[in-house]
């Protein structure tokens, strides 16, 4: 995806750009091809961003360490301000109070969007921070060998060395 002059929006029909999607991205290792469609409309001092889209990744989970496939989907939207300012250095004490209302995306009005970019920061919120690969995932598998405790079998081979070296 090419980046986009924002001062080319406002040439436009309704001043937007309507993007099919049907490609990778750098970064983002998926199964399949990003899927979907991305809008951006210049909306006078700010850009309205929205999207949707979807790609299948694999996970790993967090419980039993198995790889499993998962369907990345988003439907999304954001507000980027434009505005001079953005390239100015920043003059101001090092440490300060910043509001939240101050949590803003913004780039400068005469500046370019990268598509590519916020739509593989959108499907990286999008990756769940619980990756389990089910509902009934029963954890790390256990063997037992009629010992007190169950034992792991990938601790199999540190178990040979620990007793290679104390024999």
């Amino acid at each position: 995806m090419e980046a986009i002059y924002i001062p080319s929006l406002l040439k436009l029909p309704e001043q937007t750009e309507v993007m099919e999607i049907n490609q990778r991205l750098a970064g983002l290792e998926t199964l399949t091809a990003v899927r979907g469609r991305l809008q951006v409309k210049h909306q006078g001092n700010y850009l309205e961003v929205s999207a949707q889209g979807a790609a299948i990744v694999t996970l790993v989970c967090d419980r039993c360490l198995r790889q499993y496939n998962h369907r990345l989907a988003i439907d999304t939207s954001e507000l980027i301000w434009l505005d001079e300012s953005v390239n100015q250095p920043d003059d101001g004490p090092l440490e300060r109070e910043i509001l939240l209302e101050d949590l803003v995306e913004m780039l400068p009005p005469q500046g370019y969007f990268q598509p590519e970019t916020w739509l593989y920061e959108q499907l990286c919120l999008a990756i769940p921070l619980r990756k389990l690969c089910g509902k009934q995932c029963a954890g790390i598998p256990a063997t037992d060998d009629g010992s007190e405790s169950p034992k792991d079998r990938r601790w199999q081979a540190l178990e040979s060395i620990k007793q290679q070296l104390s024999g």
